[in-house]
């Protein structure tokens, strides 16, 4: 059996940079761990956010579009983007969403948790999960939000699909995931004991219509590798009991990628653990500075005069 492995971050699309910029690191709190530029367009910014280092499982990622259209939410995308808040604070959360003016949801019970769901200026589905006993883990204090009521990683995704059982092979076989509930239409998976980023919710809705990605849809979802041992296997499994392609191993400069189409048409990444956000700047300066890879280096003046300026 391959060990069990989660989430490694979720990349979406949004709108302006700035209202990206500020929502996720004023509003919620999130460290900005990352500011570089799409490797495939890099007239157009990469936003990482997480915890304090950015370890995998607490990562999520944007590429800010300014006139991008709206989105539209169907069937072969993913549904909302869950994270992780200490049981306690959940009252707290509510309370500024309300001061903040975020689109938020009555709480609610799903598989026995209490959830809060709300959306981003772009209308991105999200929603805290509260845990308990979690309130030991640290939390990113560097922005507006206590510690002690700080985000701790991502809790899960929900993903929207014809058909859950081919993907929930997938899962199973490739990543290390096991069934653990039912309910209605919504199938759980988990990654074994992995707390942060470990739930992958499968939402049965057949004959919906299909999904249309921009802003406040989530591009692809990336799922955890050791290294690149770690990830040569889930490759092979995919080929071979799937009949899967994954595309050749892209460098991105703090992990090393393959991506593919699951069964139910959602883009989905492999990426490694390693070398991590650090490899390029001090722990202590993440996201503070533009950074490219090597190969756009030469290019970094007319790059910087196409971005829009951000603080």
């Amino acid at each position: 059996m391959m060990r069990s492995n989660g989430i490694h971050h979720v990349t979406a699309i949004g709108g302006g940079a700035q209202r990206n910029l500020d929502f996720y690191t004023r509003v919620l709190g999130l460290r900005l761990v990352k500011k570089t530029v799409n490797f495939d367009d890099p007239g157009t910014y990469h936003f990482y956010y997480g915890d304090e280092t950015g370890q995998p499982g607490t990562i999520l990622t944007f590429f800010p579009w300014a006139h991008v259209a709206p989105g539209r939410l169907g069937v072969g995308e993913t549904q909302e983007t869950v994270f992780r808040v200490p049981e306690e604070s959940i009252g707290y959360w509510v309370q500024r969403f309300v001061e903040k003016g975020v689109p938020h949801q009555a709480i609610e019970q799903r598989f026995g948790e209490t959830v809060l769901a709300f959306k981003d200026p772009d209308g991105m589905r999200l929603a805290l999960v509260a845990v308990p006993g979690i309130e030991a883990e640290p939390g990113w204090a560097g922005g507006e939000i206590p510690a002690e009521h700080a985000i701790r990683g991502f809790h899960s995704v929900s993903l929207l699909l014809e058909d859950a059982a081919p993907t929930g092979a997938v899962l199973s076989d490739v990543f290390g995931f096991t069934e653990v509930g039912r309910e209605g239409t919504v199938v759980r998976y988990r990654a074994g004991d992995t707390a942060i980023g470990g739930i992958v919710d499968l939402r049965a809705a057949g004959g919906f219509l299909p999904s249309r990605p921009g802003a406040g849809s989530v591009h692809h979802i990336a799922f955890r590798a050791t290294d690149d041992a770690a990830q040569a296997e889930m490759v092979k499994r995919l080929a071979e009991n799937h009949r899967l392609l994954t595309t050749e191993q892209k460098d991105r400069n703090y992990f090393r990628s393959v991506y593919f189409r699951e069964p139910g048409h959602v883009l989905f990444e492999i990426a490694t653990d390693i070398p991590g956000f650090a490899v390029d700047e001090p722990a202590g300066t993440l996201g503070q500075a533009l950074k490219l890879p090597q190969f756009l280096e030469p290019h970094r003046a007319e790059i910087e005069r196409v971005l829009p300026a951000v603080a």
